[in-house]
């Protein structure tokens, strides 16, 4: 069995693990690594045994697949001329800047066999993954991802660090367009939405409640979830799940007819687990569980969330601010 070719595409603080992950993966050469700061790809390179390059185009020829991990801005640019160049491509979150940037790579996947996958990790954890037959019908759904401030990240809002993640999560457990986006944000402590909630309303019914801050006294990753006759709550760091259901299995509460249960699984890595997918259908030419079109959905009520957080932060500013009633 051939070894697949992967390229890493920026080794900054998240493609070093790519790079890492994907050197000690079995049936994978790491044949290069892809850096502007010379010296950052050269300690990379020199550290799994293959080729530093500054220029990403260099790779072309050499790879069957790339992760990009560059900043945003860059996402579109490399990952169209892999594509174009037959090349997979796993592309870091949030996919690109704009949906039509976003339609341009899935129709050069569309016409030509390439493969995307986006880098939505929160996928691969295992409590998401058990929830698979669990989550039917979700009506309300609430989300707290809040992380202690770090200056990687700031040169987004937080709906593109951070709350992207949950609304990948969301979409694929509620499988219903947006009716409408209530949003509220406040940048704190960098030029950018440091903190955000917002309230989706889907056409089936649904509502969720979603909150992201990266300027929190403590980490906290938990989803709540509601259906009929079941409550799942999943705290996504501890790779657990709570399930309270009616007429379940499991420790009867005083709520009649209700009982929980409570499951933990193994800390996999699931950045690891996430790549070892990209992996398995570049070889089998299968989609990935996170396509184009997953990443593109989850862009777009991104940014209808913040054009909202914008518009009515620019109306605020504008107006002479609260009153004393």
């Amino acid at each position: 069995m051939e070894p697949i070719r992967v390229g890493v595409i920026g080794v900054g603080y998240l493609g070093k693990f790519h790079a890492e992950k994907y050197a000690r993966m079995d049936g994978v050469e790491l044949a290069g690594v892809v850096d502007i700061i010379p010296e950052r790809a050269k300690g990379i390179a020199k550290r799994h045994g293959t080729a530093p390059y500054t220029d990403y185009r260099d790779l072309m020829g050499q790879v069957d697949a790339v992760s990009v991990a560059v900043p945003t801005p860059l996402h579109f640019p490399i990952s169209r001329d892999f594509l174009e160049n037959d090349v997979d491509v796993l592309i870091e979150k949030p996919m690109t800047e704009t949906l039509e940037e976003a339609d341009a790579l899935i129709k050069i996947a569309d016409s030509g066999g390439p493969i995307i996958q986006v880098g939505h990790l929160e996928r691969f954890n295992p409590a998401v993954i058990a929830l698979t037959e669990v989550v039917t019908y979700p009506l309300f759904i609430e989300s707290h991802r809040l992380h202690i401030f770090r200056e990687r990240g700031t040169e987004v809002d937080v709906v593109l660090d951070l709350m992207i993640h949950d609304l990948d999560i969301i979409l694929n457990f509620v499988k219903s367009e947006v009716k409408s986006v209530h949003a509220a944000g406040v940048p704190v402590v960098s030029s950018r939405v440091d903190i955000a909630n917002a309230r989706l309303v889907f056409k089936n019914g649904c509502v969720a409640n979603i909150t992201a801050s990266r300027i929190s006294l403590k980490d906290m990753r938990k989803i709540r979830i509601f259906q009929k006759d079941t409550y799942v709550s999943v705290d996504y760091a501890n790779h657990e799940i709570t399930i309270i259901r009616k007429n379940g299995k499991g420790i009867e509460l005083p709520i009649p007819g209700m009982s929980l249960q409570r499951s933990s699984f193994e800390k996999a890595n699931s950045l690891e687990s996430e790549l070892e997918a990209f992996v398995q259908s570049v070889r089998n030419r299968e989609a990935p569980l996170v396509s184009g079109r997953d990443g593109r959905n989850a862009l777009r009520v991104a940014l209808d969330i913040m054009q909202q957080i914008e518009a009515t932060n620019k109306k605020f500013q504008g107006s002479k601010g609260f009153r004393d009633y």
